[in-house]
């Protein structure tokens, strides 16, 4: 872990990413806006930066060949998307016997263009009782880190217009391909 630590505080030093906040104690870390490749490396690096092993959330059908590998021995959890609930009883069971869990997902669930985010996070959040801490990385001003850590309530708009608030000055690494948060279910933004 020491050594894991090292290189990832030297890689951001090196490249000059500037980081902000701290680490959530535990619970699962929404990563946006996830606009690259490059987010999984970033995210990957900034917590075991500061000692961090999560486990990230990917679906299956990239455990294939040497990538299947790469992924799982950097944390990665393949996703059965037609059997969530029984995804959503093993993370229960891994949280609840280590404290420091931390459970990363991409809410907007690809890296190419979609209208809303995946509602996965919040279900699971309010299912398991984890709070949720906002990761993010920042291209133009070379900055990544964690904002504010909530609980998710029944309340799903009040909950996504303080994520959205938080999320509205990060631009990911490619811009173009940024996602509001939104989930499909809910309301649209008010008309002008």
């Amino acid at each position: 872990m020491i050594v894991r630590r090292s290189i990832a505080r030297a890689a951001l030093k090196v490249t000059r990413w500037r980081t902000v906040g701290v680490v959530p104690p535990g619970g699962i870390m929404v990563g946006a806006p996830h606009t690259s490749n490059w987010d999984w490396v970033a995210m990957l690096v900034l917590l075991w930066s500061q000692e961090v092993s999560p486990r990230v959330l990917v679906k299956q059908e990239l455990f294939k060949g040497p990538v299947g590998w790469l992924l799982r021995s950097t944390g990665g959890i393949a996703i059965d998307r037609s059997n969530a609930s029984e995804v959503v009883a093993e993370l229960e069971k891994e949280a609840a016997q280590d404290e420091k869990f931390v459970i990363v997902i991409a809410a907007e669930g690809t890296r190419g263009h979609a209208d809303h985010w995946k509602s996965g996070f919040h279900r699971l959040a309010r299912q398991t009782g984890l709070p949720v801490s906002f990761g993010f990385i920042d291209g133009p001003s070379r900055s990544l880190g964690f904002g504010p850590t909530l609980h998710m309530t029944d309340d799903v708009a009040g909950d996504m217009d303080k994520i959205r608030a938080f999320y509205a000055d990060k631009r990911g690494l490619n811009p173009e391909s940024r996602v509001e948060p939104r989930l499909r279910d809910e309301p649209g933004p008010p008309e002008s």
